[in-house]
């Protein structure tokens, strides 16, 4: 019997980097934009691989319309944001953002392989890879099926937070995956008027993560009005304080893989 021809793999990536956190609505999506879009400012080739099938956000993070997907050949081609950063979700695919993926799984993480390899990816230097909730099926199938660099984790100042994110570091460690380090989102809440900086939950429960698995806190970002309003009108990177944060992000991400 014959055996199926295999598809020319046209994708070469020299960087995968998990962004995860073991908890929900804590900000990964957030920041697995403003990492790719830091690395993009630094000259790089980027993607973005929405691991979160069945809590898609990075689209609406993204502010990114509603796409058409388009087949390229034996691939899908991902869309491509106005930045030149390249992205992949199961929101393109479905017929509207609010539809339930409701998978097993198996399935889930057989799409995650897909998104990666059936993707046209091309030549990236990074591709970031957003991943869901919890330490299950996807996260055991990124960690033991991709090539990973490492794994940014994302917490806030709670003390319940970084108790969950301990878990997932663990098993970062446990898989033998590296630790980039730590994100600290909603760290403080900065006044638009003013500027005052207001710290609801404390300031060093992060710190204390961080210790603990002998990681670096990379970056701090504030509950201000600039993050708030990516969803509906996009990011302002002309803001100092997302340039900031952006230029933080790309020094100490290419730092470490360097």
């Amino acid at each position: 019997m014959n055996q199926p021809e295999k598809k020319d793999q046209p994708n070469r990536i020299k960087h995968l980097i998990g962004v995860m956190s073991g908890k929900g609505g804590v900000g990964k999506s957030t920041v697995t934009y403003l990492t790719a879009l830091a690395l993009k400012q630094k000259g790089f080739k980027v993607g973005i691989l929405d691991a979160d099938i069945t809590g898609a956000s990075i689209p609406r993070i993204m502010h990114l319309p509603k796409y058409e997907m388009k087949v390229c050949g034996d691939f899908i081609c991902p869309v491509e944001t106005e930045h030149g950063l390249k992205v992949m979700s199961i929101s393109f695919l479905v017929d509207n953002e609010e539809q339930p993926v409701i998978w097993r799984g198996p399935l889930l993480s057989k799409a995650i392989q897909q998104f990666r390899g059936e993707v046209l990816w091309g030549e990236l230097d990074f591709l970031m890879i957003d991943m869901p909730p919890g330490t299950s099926d996807v996260a055991i199938t990124v960690m033991q099926s991709f090539p990973l660099s490492g794994f940014i984790f994302v917490t806030t100042p709670q003390d319940l937070v970084s108790a969950v994110v301990a878990r997932s570091m663990q098993m970062a460690e446990r898989m033998k995956v590296p630790v980039l380090g730590l994100v600290e989102n909603m760290s403080y809440f900065l006044c638009p008027h003013c500027g005052q900086k207001t710290s609801f939950f404390g300031s060093d429960e992060s710190e204390k993560l961080a210790r603990q698995f002998s990681a670096e806190l990379l970056v701090q970002i504030p509950t201000a009005l600039e993050f708030g309003r990516m969803p509906s009108q996009g990011l302002d990177t002309s803001s100092p304080l997302v340039a900031e944060i952006l230029d933080k992000l790309g020094r100490k991400i290419t730092g470490k893989l360097s």
